[in-house]
């Protein structure tokens, strides 16, 4: 048998056939078992949940984070642009931020409150009502824009490039095997395919790395590494692609990454993404009844810690592979063939490592946790868009349903959802790379919620109107550019008539310029019409905004090594900076 060929065999079809029975089986046992626990759990213990330990928060958090997107569009990136795109997974910084001042104002927020608060929950108290309205309806537009379009596209690329199907099959297939896993499996189900595809992932993707490296460097990985380096330093004209920074307006990058403005812009996603997102913040904050303040954000600032370590790997288990599979399009004998100019062959660039890395037998097991991150991602928002739905829009306008009826409207909603994603597809094909895409959509919609959040809980002199007009005016703003994006090929193409010749400044500025410029004028904005609008009631300051109980809090709950464990994530973060500046 030839374990080293670059295509699916027996074995690996057999590999695949009997994870997939295995994991049915641990999916049924994990609903049975969930089924007899819930039975004797009262309301309590849904709410609130169990503190797990730090650990186990950390990786729960870095589980959340690895999606869809970087099965593909990392290592496309990689391949296309190099460690360009690594400013938004070099975050570990960021979620330090989220432990040391958010956890606390979450735990004291949920103790104040009495009860578990959401991010409609948390603009629906301290702005209108009309504001959490808003946030669920760009919630739902942001699922068409980037959660199934993504990933059904990533469905469609990883299965065309490895094993061969046509990309239509593979995006619809995917989400024809979601939407059976959502009926039967639920939110369990996901829960449980997570569980199953990090380990593998992890295993996986560095298996990749060091093979491909060995490969690259005839059997030295350190030579491989050196000719990856070489390879990727002479391409885009000879400005290389190994830079986080692109100073230079004459590197064909320039245009894409603007020199260190692209540290602040990608901050600002980073910011909402792991301040204030819900998908993550609800991973951090567990808490066994009767458990004090202090226990708790303690445990959890330790789970961020541990997080900021493990969001430093997915830039070695995706996007250096996809710089690896670039170097050795160069290689003769390779069997990757790739065109650095097409974004469908960049987005290929992991299954096309896996395809032909991989020993036979391992593509097969790869392969399984591959599937189970794309059908655990897709149906993770099946499940909240139906939710999301039916609880903030359809319960309040037609109450004393049945609870069968809800689910079938939610139903019909998420296919409602998922048709609107797969007829958005072919315009997302083509506006550029998957994660670059991904990232200038999230540079839309980021600064609203960066400016309305983070001045909802600092500021006391912003009022609910501002709230109201500062998220919806954004996110208005934003969908504008989106569409002249659209319109105009992402600013490149040639607009005639004196509409576009008098707007170049909106839609032909640098997309991370644009998200910057966009934060700075919603600011301003819930500034001034602040000065013209209703203060907010005493009931919404005490309770939202910080005081000096918030500072004391933080105080109490951390020791030395607490710092230590921080300061090595920055220092591991700062040494990646420095090796690729």
């Amino acid at each position: 048998m030839n374990w080293n060929t670059n295509e699916f065999i027996w074995l690996d079809w057999a590999v695949l056939a009997v994870g997939v029975v295995a994991i049915v089986w641990a999916i049924y046992r994990s609903i049975k078992k969930d089924k007899e626990k819930m039975k004797g759990a009262d309301s309590q213990d849904y709410l609130f949940g169990k503190g797990e330990p730090w650990y186990i928060i950390g990786a729960a958090i870095f589980a959340a984070n690895i999606g869809s997107e970087h099965l593909v569009g990392l290592a496309g990136t990689g391949a296309k642009d190099g460690v360009g795109m690594a400013h938004w997974e070099m975050q570990g910084w960021m979620i330090l931020i989220l432990g040391w001042l958010f956890v606390p104002f979450y735990q004291l927020l949920n103790t104040k409150m009495g009860k578990i608060i959401t991010m409609p929950d948390f603009l629906k108290f301290r702005y209108t009502q009309r504001t959490g309205s808003w946030l669920s309806i760009i919630t739902l537009i942001a699922y068409v824009l980037t959660k199934v379009s993504v990933t059904a596209f990533t469905g469609g690329i990883f299965f065309e490039y490895l094993l061969g199907l046509p990309f239509w099959y593979g995006a619809i297939g995917l989400i024809a095997i979601t939407a059976v896993f959502t009926v039967f499996g639920g939110m369990k189900g996901v829960m449980t395919l997570s569980a199953i595809q990090t380990p593998i992932l992890i295993i996986g993707s560095f298996l990749v790395l060091f093979l491909g490296l060995s490969m690259l460097g005839n059997g030295s990985i350190v030579e491989g590494w050196s000719q990856m380096m070489d390879v990727c330093n002479a391409a885009h004209d000879g400005f290389g692609t190994t830079h986080m920074f692109h100073t230079n307006p004459d590197d064909p990058m320039y245009q894409q990454f603007p020199g260190y403005v692209v540290f602040l812009g990608a901050s600002i996603i980073g910011f909402w993404y792991w301040c204030t997102d819900q998908h993550i913040v609800q991973r951090v904050l567990g808490q066994t009844k009767g458990e004090d303040n202090t226990t708790v954000m303690k445990r959890a600032r330790r789970g961020t810690i541990a997080a900021g370590y493990f969001k430093l790997l997915p830039v070695f288990m995706f996007l250096i592979p996809g710089m690896v599979a670039f170097a050795l399009s160069q290689k003769a004998g390779s069997g990757i063939i790739m065109d650095i100019t097409n974004s469908h062959d960049t987005d290929g660039a992991f299954a096309m490592m896996v395809k032909n890395i991989l020993p036979a037998g391992v593509k097969g097991l790869v392969t399984i946790g591959f599937i189970c991150a794309l059908v655990a991602s897709l149906a993770a928002f099946f499940n909240s868009c139906a939710t999301l739905f039916t609880e903030d829009f359809y319960k309040p306008m037609k109450k004393g349903m049945s609870e069968s009826h809800y689910v079938f409207v939610g139903r019909v909603a998420t296919v409602v959802v998922v048709l609107l994603g797969l007829a958005w597809m072919p315009i997302m094909m083509n506006m550029g790379n998957l994660y670059s895409y991904l990232q200038d959509i999230q540079s839309l919609i980021a600064p609203a919620m960066v400016a309305v959040f983070t001045l909802g809980i600092f500021s006391k002199r912003i009022t609910p109107k501002a709230g109201e007009w500062g998220l919806i005016g954004g996110f208005i703003i934003g969908m504008l550019r989106l569409l002249t994006n659209v319109l105009t090929n992402s600013g490149k193409a040639t607009m005639e008539g004196a509409f576009w010749e008098n707007t170049t400044w909106f839609w032909q500025t640098n997309w991370l310029i644009f998200e910057v410029w966009l934060l700075v004028f919603i600011i301003v904005a819930m500034f001034i019409i602040s000065c013209f609008t209703p203060k907010p009631s005493k009931e919404q300051i005490e309770a939202i905004t910080f005081t000096g109980s918030y500072k004391k809090a933080i105080r109490d709950s951390w020791n030395v090594w607490d710092v230590v464990a921080s300061l090595g994530v920055v220092a591991l973060c700062a040494a990646f900076y420095i090796y690729f500046w």
